[in-house]
């Protein structure tokens, strides 16, 4: 099943759990294993733990993603933003009613539109099961961070580094799904590192800077409050995106580098 890990002291246990945040509705992930972990914790981590209010998330949006003074067709070669205009209407927009957009949100627009016309959900998504699960058992849920913290470092790349991430799901939005099928297939598999190559693929093999913000900064942050944890006591239960437990950079390697040991259930 999708890979489970675990850090223990004398008096603190810490599982990780790689999710994939969206998945087709009756998607089967649950094991033995991640149900035993998950009853044995108190606590429950995140990445957002209001990912649901649109009032939060929204403004935030809006702030850092559009910018009327500085238009994709001004950023953009002619042949890149007809390429774009081309994607957008097969999207249900156009490039002129997208121009105001950043490049990194006109990104994540067209990027996530073939994922959900072929049936994938945030719903159904492993996070949003799991945050539901420990409302509903009374545990107390966290996020390791909030949703301006994350669009402020995706907005915070270099124009250069929007740019490229625009062109490549501009250039490749045939292979979005392709890419989401075999990571799921992966993950269900257990295969960690397959999980981390497929997401290369749309980060840092596009642009270092996409790597940085994505995985990096978030990655050294999340672990320093596992070691926060850790100097606590009791169980606690992570659930974040299988790439920061899988990849490169990943917060079990940042563990390791400090000393702790992370052992695969």
């Amino acid at each position: 099943g999708p890979p489970l890990w675990v850090v223990r002291d004398a008096d603190s246990t810490v599982y990780l759990f790689g999710t994939v945040h969206v998945l087709r509705p009756g998607t089967a992930w649950g094991s033995d294993k991640v149900d035993a972990a998950f009853a044995s914790a108190s606590d429950v981590w995140v990445e957002i733990a209001n990912q649901d209010d649109q009032a939060a998330v929204m403004p935030v949006i809006q702030q850092h993603g559009v910018d009327p003074s500085r238009p994709l067709s001004s950023i953009l070669t002619p042949e890149d933003f007809a390429a774009f205009d081309k994607v957008a209407q097969a999207n249900g927009a156009t490039g002129a009613a997208l121009d105001a957009y950043r490049p990194w949100l006109a990104a994540f627009l067209i990027s996530m539109s073939p994922a959900t016309n072929a049936g994938y959900r945030p719903d159904a998504g492993a996070d949003k099961t799991l945050m539901d699960r420990a409302r509903a058992e009374g545990k107390t849920l966290h996020g390791f961070e909030t949703a301006d913290i994350q669009v402020r470092l995706i907005a915070g790349m270099s124009e250069e580094a929007q740019i490229a991430y625009l062109n490549h799901y501009v250039r490749n939005g045939d292979g979005v799904v392709a890419n989401l099928d075999q990571t799921v297939a992966a993950w269900l598999k257990g295969d960690a590192a397959e999980v981390g190559r497929l997401n290369r693929l749309s980060t840092r093999d596009v642009h270092e800077d996409i790597h940085r913000a994505a995985l990096i900064v978030r990655n050294a942050d999340w672990t320093d409050q596992i070691e926060t944890m850790m100097k606590g006591s009791g169980a606690a239960f992570v659930a974040v995106g299988a790439a920061h437990l899988a990849d490169q950079d990943s917060v079990i390697d940042m563990l390791k580098a400090r000393g702790y040991t992370v052992e695969r259930l």
